[in-house]
């Protein structure tokens, strides 16, 4: 399973940006989609997720700002971050809960490559 993510980059206190993650492989489902974040000297941390049926969870430092949405047709997950602030700075990693063609019965985890956001005037 291979994970692309984009749309990492520069914004301004206050601004937006969308991050999107697609998934590719010999992939039979996707339970759960998210995204995490590491900022330089913390833990790796939720960021968002949602479940093949639209359940989302937020971490408590985005609710309200950030909004997590997929497409299971393509497999694809994004995460939209509204007023954005300094300390959204980090780089953003995206993750999956899949079930392979020839092991549906098995989870696996697997974690993109990482995008960097950085949120500064």
């Amino acid at each position: 399973v291979q994970l692309q993510a984009s749309g990492g980059g520069l914004v301004q206190p206050g601004g937006s940006l969308t991050l999107s993650c697609a998934a590719s492989g010999s992939i039979f489902s996707i339970d759960v989609m998210g995204w995490y974040r590491q900022a330089s000297g913390n833990q790796r941390e939720l960021v968002a997720g949602i479940t093949t049926g639209g359940s989302t969870t937020y971490g408590d430092s985005v609710k309200d700002r950030f909004t997590i949405s997929r497409d299971n047709a393509k497999n694809t997950v994004d995460l939209k971050m509204n007023i954005l602030k300094t300390e959204d700075t980090a780089v953003y990693y995206c993750n999956v809960l899949v079930r392979l063609r020839d092991s549906r019965a098995r989870l696996n985890g697997y974690w993109g490559q990482g995008t960097l956001v950085t949120v500064s005037s």
